[in-house]
């Protein structure tokens, strides 16, 4: 009896919970969200084609897989909104253990539930331009990326829709903007030519459509490492042009630049960059050493990941040169600072080289005391008063320059006692080595020491 009792409360335990699985909304379709960040979802066939797809987070199969990716804003947010807004658009059917190893501060390389998952974020503001979030969860028909803002070259547009593939023509006043001319080209605008100039890569429809998921994920790899590279870029552009404008400018721009604390911060931000370039070196070669265990992962992208960590290499190498040359810069500024005080401190002393004889003048002569010459006092009792007052002002400065050179004069009397000292030691040793060279040539040996 008590058995069938105890299994009839375990049936009515399971009905309700069943009860309330079954009321539970479904929030695989709704948004809390809705708008706050991009995704972009492509299903690669495996033979050198993509398609755009739904949002649905299904894996590939067979020779195809799938590539999710999201998109963070970039702004005053903290970590938990992006954490919300990742769990808003992964869940289901990713869980909380997925959200956190992709989202999370610091490097990591690892196995989350039996998924590959590697991360480089740096634990900066998600406003700073310097603050880089890069994390990828691999399987073996599926990739899920997310990334901190805009990350450029990494998605996939159709051919021949590539600004660079063009003839361009010189932009013009008479010109509309972006408008094909007669002579068969485009306009490109000053700032567009200026972004490309800072490019080391191609654009996105000049991407190669990756055929397998190894592909894909050297692929996201190799576009974090150009954007990185062009941060590089363009950090050497301006400080070239800061360096060309110190050396034209005068005293107002050096002034606007010390009050600004144009290098410090220039200098941080570069500490931040660094720490970036640090996780990948940190990172990247365990990711190669993961992927070399398995089966599906290719041997030509082993080798390609490889070159990728010696390139992250050399580009933290630079932005080490980067840094020595901010610091030498700064330098440059306080040395000019520093001349600029002394310049003044200078013209201060001719002041008060004029006026300390006044200063003494009327500091004698306004003394409350008898006998002051040239004032016209007969006291005979108070006659005496200034020439006491006189002679305690010359006592204590006699004083005083006694303190200032007594550290002088003992230096030099126990410098004087030493040679006395080292004179009469030689004499005494000089006296008995003569008293002893008789003795020694009769018995010709060597001195005893």
């Amino acid at each position: 009896m008590e058995l069938n009792h105890v299994n009839g409360e375990v049936e009515d335990i399971d009905r309700e919970l069943s009860e309330k699985i079954s009321i539970r909304p479904d929030l695989s379709h709704h948004s809390r969200y809705p708008g706050a960040v991009r995704k972009k979802a492509y299903i690669f066939d495996g033979d050198g084609n993509y398609f755009n797809k739904e949002w649905d987070l299904v894996q590939g199969r067979g020779k195809e897989f799938c590539w999710y990716h999201v998109e963070l804003p970039k702004g005053n947010q903290k970590l938990t909104h992006l954490a919300q807004h990742l769990i808003d658009v992964l869940c289901p059917p990713l869980k909380l253990q997925d959200i956190l190893s992709l989202v999370s501060n610091g490097p990591f390389c690892g196995h989350v539930d039996g998924a590959l998952v590697f991360r480089v974020n740096s634990p900066g503001p998600a406003s700073s331009k310097f603050t880089f979030k890069i994390a990828a969860r691999v399987t073996e028909n599926s990739v899920i990326t997310v990334s901190l803002g805009r990350v450029p070259r990494l998605g996939f547009s159709p051919a021949n829709e590539s600004l660079l593939s063009e003839i361009p023509i010189v932009d013009s006043p008479s010109n509309g903007r972006g408008e094909r001319k007669d002579r068969g080209g485009v306009v490109i605008q000053e700032h567009v030519l200026d972004f490309f100039l800072t490019m080391n890569h191609s654009e996105e429809a000049d991407n190669p459509v990756p055929r397998s998921v190894s592909n894909l994920v050297v692929h996201i790899i190799d576009t974090h490492v150009d954007h990185l590279q062009d941060v590089v870029t363009k950090l050497e552009i301006d400080l070239d042009s800061v360096e060309f404008e110190l050396d034209r400018g005068g005293f107002a721009l050096k002034k606007q630049m010390l009050d600004s604390r144009k290098f410090p911060k220039m200098h941080l931000d570069l500490q931040r960059l660094l720490q970036v370039i640090a996780h990948g070196e940190q990172i990247f070669p365990r990711v190669k050493e993961k992927c070399s265990s398995k089966d599906w992962f290719a041997n030509e992208d082993i080798n390609a990941l490889e070159e990728l960590i010696g390139r992250i290499r050399r580009l933290k190498e630079n932005v080490g040169f980067i840094a020595n040359r901010v610091t030498a810069i700064q330098a440059g500024l306080d040395s000019w600072q520093n001349e600029q005080i002394n310049r003044k401190l200078y013209y201060l002393s001719f002041l008060s080289i004029i006026f300390l004889p006044l200063s003494i003048v009327t500091g004698v002569f306004g003394m409350n005391v008898g006998g002051v010459p040239w004032t016209g006092q007969r006291d005979p009792e108070l006659k005496d008063g200034f020439r006491n007052v006189m002679l305690l002002c010359v006592g204590m400065l006699g004083i005083a320059l006694l303190c200032f050179l007594f550290p002088a004069l003992y230096s030099r009397v126990m410098g004087w006692r030493r040679r006395q000292a080292l004179r009469k030691s030689w004499s005494l040793n000089r006296r008995s080595f003569i008293r002893r060279s008789p003795a020694t040539e009769r018995g010709g040996g060597y001195l005893r020491i």
